[in-house]
């Protein structure tokens, strides 16, 4: 193990990040009342630039007036390019900032649009008093933010998720999608002939390198890396093989646009019996070598690092989590 340990953050479930548009005041409610572990409204890209404004005031009004049982809330602010950011801060935390658990910034480049964040914050929260911080979740949709991931995910100790905008990092990066968070026949190999002169088509993942990238710098600082969303809400299948690929990958959850995805979500991501059984079996080694003052911990004749120690029981935590929260 390397002498620089990982950050603790705040450890919440993060199975499904529901995005709900900071103008459709109508599906508020049943947002709230819904079982997503996040939800997030947004006042970037699914509000006009005319209703800005009376977006913010709905969904701050909606923060003070409505209960949120069981999930994170959090709040899409507008880009840093843009003269709306400021006021979504301000107004959302000086008005309804005990309410709210997180803050999605979008389109993070670099490590400074972060410290930016965490400055408004910080002075906003000194001022009115808010004892609880505010989290960060960085959204990650440019080769800009790709290239700087590993300066980002370390910027702010308020810093909890990274997720990704396939989207428009797609746009961005010049990629030619057919559907967002989907693959694209032509990116594929073509086998050599066989005896017979027939030759096989493999797809690839278009996606594996962002992918992969954030997950790593996540990960390394100690944070949930979340996967952006599959648009297709008409092809289950689809969906699933986007998500499993996510998790095996390392992916704690994944974005979603419609309730149909919240709950295969909340069940996909949730710990395996055969994980959960393998975590608790760690941590009771770890706790019978305590007891016989042995200085090594191992299981099944290996041995056991801290870093398995701390994933078992951020394992056992989650299981936990889930459990309460699905029960209720």
């Amino acid at each position: 193990m390397s002498f620089k340990t990982i950050p603790h953050r705040t450890r919440r479930l993060n199975r499904s990040t529901l995005a709900v548009p900071g103008s459709k005041t109508g599906i508020f409610e049943k947002a709230a009342a819904g079982a997503a572990d996040v939800i997030f409204f947004d006042l970037e890209d699914s509000v006009p630039p005319d209703n800005k404004e009376q977006a913010r005031k709905d969904v701050i009004a909606a923060l003070n007036d409505l209960s949120f049982p069981g999930k994170s809330v959090s709040v899409r602010i507008n880009g840093l390019d843009t003269h709306y950011m400021y006021r979504d801060l301000v107004d959302l935390v000086e008005q309804a900032g005990d309410k709210l658990d997180l803050i999605l910034v979008p389109k993070v480049g670099c490590a400074a649009d972060i410290y930016a964040v965490d400055m408004l914050l910080t002075q906003i929260e000194h001022a009115r008093g808010i004892r609880k911080p505010i989290g960060i979740e960085m959204l990650i949709e440019t080769p800009l933010g790709i290239q700087n991931a590993d300066e980002i995910a370390a910027a702010s100790p308020r810093n909890e998720s990274m997720l990704f905008g396939s989207a428009d990092y797609a746009a961005s990066s010049g990629m030619q999608i057919k559907m967002i968070g989907g693959p694209n026949p032509d990116y594929q190999v073509l086998t050599d002939p066989d005896s017979d002169g027939t030759r096989q088509t493999h797809w690839g993942d278009m996606w594996h390198y962002p992918l992969a990238r954030l997950v790593a710098a996540a990960r390394a600082n100690g944070l949930r890396p979340v996967d952006g969303p599959f648009a297709d809400i008409k092809d289950p299948d689809g969906w699933l093989a986007s998500a499993k690929r996510a998790r095996t990958l390392g992916f704690e959850g994944k974005m979603v646009i419609h309730p149909s995805q919240i709950e295969p979500a909340n069940q996909l991501f949730r710990p395996s019996a055969p994980e959960l059984d393998q975590a608790r079996r760690i941590l009771e080694a770890m706790e019978q070598a305590e007891s016989r003052g042995a200085g090594a911990v191992s299981l099944d004749g290996k041995m056991i690092d801290i870093a398995s120690i701390r994933q078992a029981e951020a394992t056992v935590q989650k299981a936990e989590q889930a459990a309460a929260k699905d029960a209720c």
